[in-house]
C-alpha cells in the first residue's frame, strides 16, 4: 500500500470518525433534552393527578348535590390526565 493510499485511507477513516462523533452527541443532547421534557411533563402531570384525586373525594362523598359543572370538570380533569399519562408513555 503506497503512502498517498494510507494518508488516504487514515484521513476518510478520521472524516468518519468525526461525522459519528457529531452524530453520537447530537443524539446524546436531543435524548437529554427529551428526558428533561418528559420529566417536566410528569411533574406537571402528577400535580393535576393529585388534585384529581383530592376533587375525586371530594365528588364521591357529595354526589347528591354536586352540580353538573363539578362533575364535567372533574371529568374533563380525568380525560385530560389520562391523555397527558399516555404521551408520557408514548415517550418513553
Amino acid at each position: 500500500m503506497s503512502i498517498d493510499m494510507k494518508e488516504n485511507a487514515k484521513e476518510e477513516f478520521e472524516k468518519m470518525l468525526a461525522q459519528i462523533k457529531q452524530e453520537r452527541d447530537e443524539i446524546l443532547l436531543k435524548a437529554h433534552l427529551f428526558e428533561a421534557d418528559a420529566k417536566d411533563e410528569w411533574q406537571k402531570v402528577d400535580k393535576q393527578w393529585e388534585h384529581f384525586k383530592s376533587k375525586a373525594g371530594q365528588v364521591g362523598k357529595e354526589a347528591k348535590v354536586a352540580s353538573e359543572d363539578v362533575s364535567a370538570a372533574a371529568k374533563l380533569l380525568g380525560e385530560e390526565l389520562i391523555k397527558s399519562f399516555k404521551r408520557i408513555r408514548k415517550t418513553l
